[in-house]
């Protein structure tokens, strides 16, 4: 309580202090003893909360929240005047299903948030090791304070955020899986300084006095600058710089180690777990809009039809020719007109007419959309056996939007293909390699057979050096012990299992083992390799991390002559112009022929570094990693001045195959009217070859480029240029597909977005090259903000999908082999691109088809209902009489409605599935929101409205002369009129819910079934009862319903009425059929008409063009059109242009 009020004391404006650039946490809590007097800085405890309520705040917090609703506040003000003022109706109901709604959320969300409650908990109440005072206690989670020294074992997680300090390893490394963090699975290498990994036992740490000087909290989770400081008893300071490898994060696990001991530096809500946990911002569909916009119509017509009845009733009341009736108290006869009771008059209207807004609306929407989203993930066609993954809906408020996609940005990597890279060809001083039967063997540009090479030459192994020590790769061996890092030998290493962060790393090193050159881990801090079973170290010294900005990764190295060498791999653009040394011209059009071939490629130097220079660096490198300031600015000054004057060895290339189905994917998207981008980082040359085999591109698109530009103004006039011959082939009905580099479209987002964004809106295909992340949702924004504002949608897999996902209104992941933060970020997540089609030609179109027709329906149904309440008024002297008594109006909504349109909302399915997916035209029918737009919203009311007329104006010809139902010459009254209308409304609405329905389920018609019998049994018993005063202050029901359905007349006029009522209803059902029916059947003779291509006989000419290539040389061209001597066709080497390549091996 006390740490409590003195954090509460310290967040006050008149006590906050100017808050320092970094935090110092002294190790163990050991304070300096070189200062007087230390002042200790207050940091949150360790305790989560992750609840949104607490016992005394959840009732006016959760009212709060919920009345914030437009309906909810506006049926709140709506009971509040019928209590205050001589309402028309009884208070109870509009109070009674205002109470019903509140209730229902408020029990949602507080069983909810109990839940959050019991998972805090579990959590803060963990029991962990700490170290106080020399000894090792147990405590709760909750209790730890930044600071403490905590021991965590092995498949333990990590209570906070903390600095490694020691591990149960020798070498100072400890793995770990950060899968509740990013969603990775492979396990990760994190290390300590050199300096503290000596502290293994809890006795040790009596010896440590240190503090480290770190950067306040951040959400990013793969950034961490600080420092540790060391003080030695002679009072000497040795500062080591720490970095992302130092730090373990809470919600990670230790894994393959024993035990470590850290230092809690962020704790609670600082943690970046914690920071990482705040809710994404709210997205909104098109639905949803539309749906806000008729709220605020019918809350104008409201108004109006209250300001007609106000106006009326005056007018009525004081023409001469009337007078007053007898029946007016005296009283009000002689009462002067005063705005008060004009105000009083005009809130009965209000009341009476209140019932056109739905308020259980709100409700039935948010069941219909959290129950609908677990549908998408039971999808069983939506679930991956390979990675034993289901579809995921992170969220249930976008699931009518993907039915509403009109623009589609994907991914390449990982997205259209499999992230399962491998070893492929490469280009070594200007020669060429590729891998056949895993041997390494040199290729000749003229045809002839491939040569395998017995013996590696110096300048193969050097290359193949390179690819063997340039990465982050760790060897785990299947029979080693605990530790993650291998004490056992394999000679081969094909007992070895690799783990890597890159797919791209494991593929080198695994195509070296094949070509024996085998890396088997890091022992003693030394990197060891065989090169055909003769072993070779090398010291790690630096090892130079790859980022987007450098584009490239470099490790320093000494090897057994202690000398150093700086090896480099990285894309071309990156190191071509910093090589001074090697086949450059060869090397890069090596390059373009693998991009050409749709294969990813890397530039592979080195360069060896003098003694001097390489201590030049050292210092620059460590001065910059222990800056707590610009840091990230220091160190690329530091690997710009090692990363030059490169010699050239060669280039690699890895193929990434396409996931299955992605061309028939596309092309389904497609034919929905669905334009599909592909935002990539990969080279030109590589992205077009992908985009042609994964039919985002076809031969029959003109390409449109803007590359390679060097100012904004050659963009422009590029744009233009690209801009007038679009238009021009437009006329004569070409297509064309643009391709623009992330360099040439820095310069056109700076002044020439407008018309970049008017060029792309006209391309059949936009393809974007060399992107960066930031660029990615740059261009996602500038669509979706055009003039059209369109519905679009992003699709990735990985962490530099993050922005565009974020930005689109649809965001999708997809689990692949990047880590899960892509899916983290989504609204959508599924294992497999091709699930794509069934997302949003299948869920998208039911999604949006149950909610556009529910709250079109919702409106209708009250439109029906309470417009003969209008009608009414005209002929009861505009008096405020409610033609249906309170019991009616308090149950239509809430339940004698309420099912039958909540299980169609949840289980309608207007066509079959498989035509959907095999019809994706019909996707077309539904875009830009066509179900929800004002045609349709004035034909659903105006159905409403022609419903009511018949119910109400054919119940009152039956009865306008007043004759008598019954064969005792009873009478029917006011109640009993209204009765009747009610009545045939009820049925009305039902029945043209039915027209709607096509895929009848159980809980369809249980839900008929249960309105059926709630109004039957309900109203039956309300009416035969005389209630108490407490419960209804009248009973004009008495006994009245049952009479009236004595009457056979009354049936009769019912039945007329209702079928009179839906003969319009059951035409248009049955237009919409036959048109339905004879579209798709004229579009599958199309697609057979279209399946006939007519043939033609080919000239020798164009025979010989089209054969050439496939033909052996010993085949004679004259013999082509013999039946006895046909030539031998042969398979033709992958040309990155096909889904499944097959590889002459």
């Amino acid at each position: 309580m006390t740490s409590r009020w003195s954090r509460y004391c310290s967040s006050l404006p008149c006590n906050q202090q100017q808050r320092p650039a970094s935090r110092t946490v002294y190790v163990g809590n050991k304070h300096p003893h070189d200062e007087e007097v230390f002042i200790p800085e207050i940091y949150p405890d360790n305790k989560i909360v992750s609840s949104r309520y607490t016992s005394w705040n959840f009732l006016p917090k959760n009212l709060f929240e919920q009345f914030r609703r437009v309906a909810n506040f506006y049926f709140l003000c709506v009971g509040i005047v019928q209590l205050t003022i001589d309402t028309p109706v009884s208070p109870v109901t509009s109070i009674l299903p205002l109470v019903f709604v509140i209730t229902c959320t408020a029990i949602k969300q507080g069983y909810e948030d109990w839940l959050r409650h019991k998972s805090d908990r579990e959590v803060n109440h963990r029991e962990v090791e700490i170290i106080r005072d020399g000894h090792l206690t147990t405590t709760k989670s909750m209790h730890i304070k930044v600071g403490d020294i905590v021991r965590v074992k092995s498949n333990k997680g990590f209570p906070c955020d903390m600095v490694m300090l020691s591990s149960a390893d020798p070498e100072g490394n400890c793995y770990i899986t950060t899968a509740n963090l990013d969603g990775e699975t492979n396990l990760k290498t994190h290390c300590c300084t050199i300096d503290t990994r000596r502290y293994v036992h809890e006795d040790d740490f009596l010896k440590l006095t240190a503090f480290i000087e770190c950067e306040h909290p951040i959400a990013d989770l793969y950034s961490f600058v600080g420092n540790l400081t060391i003080v030695k008893d002679s009072g000497e300071h040795i500062v080591k710089p720490l970095g992302p490898e130092n730090i373990l994060l809470r919600g990670a696990r230790l894994k393959n180690t024993p035990f470590i001991y850290g230092c809690a530096i962020y704790t609670g809500q600082e943690t970046k777990m914690a920071l990482n946990s705040n809710t994404k911002v709210t997205k909104f569909s098109r639905v949803e809009r539309r749906m806000n916009t008729f709220l605020l119509i019918f809350l104008v017509i409201l108004l109006l039809e209250s300001v007609f009845s106000t106006c009326m009733k005056y007018w009525y009341v004081f023409r001469p020719t009337v007078g007053q009736p007898w029946y007016v108290p005296q009283i009000e006869i002689d009462a002067q007109v005063t705005v008060r009771r004009v105000f009083e008059d005009f809130l009965a209207y209000i009341v009476l007419y209140n019932y056109v807004i739905p308020i259980s609306l709100y409700v039935t929407i948010e069941l219909q959309k959290f129950v609908g989203s677990m549908f998408f993930a039971w999808d069983k066609d939506m679930f991956d056996p390979g990675t034993n993954e289901r579809a995921k809906a992170n969220t249930s408020d976008l699931n009518e939007e993907l039915g509403q996609v009109e623009y589609l940005f994907t991914d390449k990597t990982g997205t259209l293909t499999e992230n399962d890279m491998q070893f492929r060809m490469c280009s070594i001083n200007g020669k060429r390699y590729e891998e056949l039967g895993g041997m390494l063997c040199e290729t000749y540009p003229a045809g002839n057979a491939p040569n395998p090479v017995p013996v590696l030459s110096d300048e193969m192994e050097t290359f193949l050096t390179v690819l063997v020590l340039c990465h982050n790769v760790r060897v785990d061996h299947p029979n080693a012990a605990d530790l993650g890092a291998s004490t056992m030998y394999s000679y081969g290493g094909f007992d070895y299992e690799y783990q890597a962060s890159s797919p791209d790393e494991k593929a080198f090193i695994e195509a070296c083992r094949r070509f024996g050159v085998v890396f088997h881990g890091t022992h003693d801090d030394k990197l060891e390799v065989t090169f055909k079973g003769e072993m070779r170290r090398y010291k790690l010294l630096h090892s130079l991390e790859f980022d987007p900005t450098r584009k490239r990764m470099s490790v320093i190295v000494q090897n057994e002559n202690d000398e150093i060498y700086l090896l480099c791999k990285g894309a071309e653009s990156a190191i071509l112009d910093r090589v001074i040394e090697g086949d450059k011209s060869g090397t890069l059009l090596h390059v373009n022929e693998y991009a050409v071939l749709g294969l990813r490629t890397l530039v592979i130097a080195m360069r060896q570094l003098e003694p001097e220079e390489f201590t030049k660096f050292d210092q620059m490198l460590s001065d910059a990693r222990k800056s707590l300031q610009d840091r990230e600015q220091k160190l690329a000054e530091a690997f710009d001045f090692v990363e030059r004057d490169f010699q050239l060895l060669g280039a690699t290339a890895v193929e990434d195959r396409l996931q299955d189905n992605v061309p028939e994917t596309i092309q389904a998207l497609l034919t929905a009217g669905i334009k599909v981008w592909v935002l990539t980082g990969d080279k030109e040359e590589t992205a077009i070859n992908i985009s042609h085999s994964a039919g985002h591109f076809s031969c029959e698109m003109n390409e449109l480029k803007i590359t390679q530009q060097q100012s904004s103004l050659d963009c422009a006039e590029l744009i233009r240029k690209h801009s007038s011959t679009l238009e021009n082939g437009v006329r004569c009905g070409e297509k064309f597909a643009l391709v623009i580099d992330g360099a040439s479209l820095a310069y056109c987002l700076i002044e020439h977005a407008d018309i970049l964004c008017d060029l792309c809106l006209k391309c059949s295909a936009v393809l974007c090259c060399r992107m960066t992340p930031l660029q990615k949702a740059e261009v996602v924004k500038l669509i979706k903000n055009s003039k059209t504002n369109p519905v679009t949608a992003a699709i990735g897999d990985g962490a530099n999908d993050v922005s565009m996902i974020e930005e689109a209104h649809v965001g999708l992941g997809i689990m692949g082999k990047e880590g899960r933060q892509a899916v983290r970020n989504s609204d959508y997540a599924f294992a497999k691109f091709h699930f794509l089609m069934k997302a949003l030609l299948v869920h998208g179109h039911f999604y949006y088809i149950r909610i556009a027709n529910l709250v079109q329906y919702f409106f209708y149904k009250n439109v029906a209902f309470i417009t003969a309440q209008l009608f009414y008024t005209f002929f009861s002297a505009f008096s405020e009489q409610t033609l249906y008594e309170s019991w009616y109006l308090m149950n239509f909504n809430m339940v004698f409605t309420a099912f039958p349109i909540l299980m169609y909302g949840i289980f309608e399915q207007h066509l079959k599935p498989s035509l959907l997916m095999g019809n994706p035209k019909l996707y077309r029918k539904i875009s830009r929101n066509e179900n929800m737009s004002i045609q349709n919203f004035i034909l659903w009311n105006g159905t409403g409205l022609w419903h009511c007329v018949v119910m109400f104006f054919g119940s009152l010809f039956l009865l306008g002369e007043e004759c008598s139902l019954f064969s005792d010459g009873k009478m029917i009254g006011n109640w009993s009129f209204g009765s009747i209308v009610y009545f045939g409304c009820l049925v009305t609405v039902c029945l043209k819910l039915c027209l709607h329905i096509y895929y009848w389920s159980l809980p369809i018609w249980l839900s008929f079934a249960f309105s059926a019998f709630s109004y039957f049994v309900g109203t039956a018993v309300y009416n035969s009862v005389l209630w108490p005063e407490f419960f209804s202050d009248h009973n004009y029901l008495l006994y009245v319903w049952n009479t009236v359905l004595t009457s056979g007349s009354v049936w009769l006029l019912e039945l007329v009425l209702i079928v009179l009522a839906l003969v319009p209803d059951i035409v248009y059902r049955a237009y919409k059929d036959i048109t339905m029916t004879m579209q798709l059947g004229h579009q599958r003779q199309m697609e057979c008409d279209s399946s006939l291509i007519p043939l033609r006989q080919l000239s020798y000419e164009e025979t010989r063009k089209f054969i050439f290539p496939y033909v052996t040389p010993k085949s004679s061209l004259q013999n082509i059109h013999s039946n006895q001597n046909r030539p031998k066709l042969i398979q033709p080497k992958f040309t990155g242009r096909s889904q499944k390549r097959k590889h002459v091996l």
